[in-house]
């Protein structure tokens, strides 16, 4: 066993030179009504080209190397704007890419009252990780004074795909 292993394991104790890390995460799960409809128009040769909704579900991974005075990573608490935003962008919508060739017409749709039309940059799993991810780290940071960082996003279309996005 070496030295700093040694000292760890009698210690409780990290070696010299390293930080603690703490991390907490929180997910809102399918249950929590998220159903959205996409069309991802750049998939030409796949149905997902197509209308086609899900109930999605994102888990988040936050971070620090300090605790606050409760002893927490993050307050779930403060998270109420999160999950607000996040039913204001995906719940009964539907997310179209700014650059769609038929925006107008799921806008025009969206004059009618038929559909409430989101834009987002672009559109897939992992673009919207990284869009949910921009905007929560934003967040998360002015919250706890840059104490906390989010490190990943994931986002669960169902059971058996997800994409996840992550700082470096």
């Amino acid at each position: 066993m070496n030295a700093d292993l040694a000292v760890k394991t009698q210690t409780g104790r990290r070696p010299r030179g390293e930080t603690a890390l703490y991390r907490s995460t929180k997910t809102y799960d399918h249950s929590e009504g998220l159903s959205c409809c996409f069309r991802q128009w750049r998939a030409a040769e796949s149905h997902c080209r197509l209308v086609h909704g899900y109930a999605l579900a994102f888990k988040f991974t936050f971070a620090t190397h300090e605790l606050d005075e409760r002893n927490w990573c993050m307050d779930f608490g403060g998270l109420k704007v999160i999950r607000a935003w996040l039913h204001e962008l995906f719940d009964h919508t539907m997310v179209v890419a700014e650059d769609d060739p038929h925006l107008s017409d799921f806008q025009a749709l969206a004059d009618k009252g038929l559909v409430s039309v989101r834009v987002m940059p672009s559109v897939g799993c992992e673009a919207t990780a990284q869009y949910v991810f921009d905007f929560v780290a934003t967040f998360v940071s002015q919250q706890t004074r840059s104490r906390v960082w989010l490190e990943s996003v994931e986002v669960r279309e169902h059971g058996g795909n997800s994409a996840i996005y992550e700082s470096r």
